[in-house]
């Protein structure tokens, strides 16, 4: 009640707090905040998403940048995401993404995504129009065991994986 500056914690829609999951444990917090629909944790330290509980199943929007997240195991109890940045953590691998139907909007920039084959998980989150991968190696080379080749383009590859995108790193996909 404090954080929210509400006596009623139905009436809390947004939130935004800076957490150290390795001393405050959040638990299901979500419980006492039914309508949230935006959190916003960027520069937090989680440990894990299953930090944030299992009780957000109505959030829209969540920031978790620059959070030293290195997996995303937990996300799928977020099921209504639309909006999801998570951009310069330690990510690599995408496929706890595939149950989050609602997503539009994903920003994964700065993250440690080295393979090209992790966006194919992607294809599989059908609304989903936005996505930012800039800062990550899939940018210069197809993965880490390839050369960069002087004729490799991402925005190419990640067209043929996730055919339903509308813009990368925020240029609409139709430009090479």
């Amino acid at each position: 009640k404090a954080l929210a500056g509400v006596d009623d914690l139905q009436q809390v829609k947004a939130l935004e707090v800076r957490v150290d999951t390795r001393e405050t444990s959040l638990g299901n917090f979500g419980v006492h905040l039914p309508n949230l629909r935006e959190l916003k944790l960027n520069n937090s330290l989680l440990v894990s998403v299953r930090d944030l509980g299992t009780s957000l199943s109505n959030l829209c929007v969540l920031w978790m940048a620059c959070c030293g997240l290195s997996d995303l195991d937990g996300i799928s109890s977020c099921s209504s995401l639309k909006e999801l940045y998570i951009a310069y953590n330690n990510i690599s691998e995408l496929s706890q993404l595939t149950w989050l139907d609602h997503l539009e909007v994903l920003d994964l920039e700065g993250n440690n995504i080295e393979d090209i084959d992790q966006l194919q998980y992607l294809r599989l989150c059908c609304k989903l129009s936005h996505l930012t991968v800039e800062g990550n190696l899939i940018c210069l080379k197809p993965n880490a065991e390839s050369a960069e080749e002087p004729g490799y383009n991402y925005r190419a590859e990640v067209k043929k994986l996730i055919p339903h995108l509308k813009y990368l790193d925020k240029i609409p996909t139709s430009q090479t």
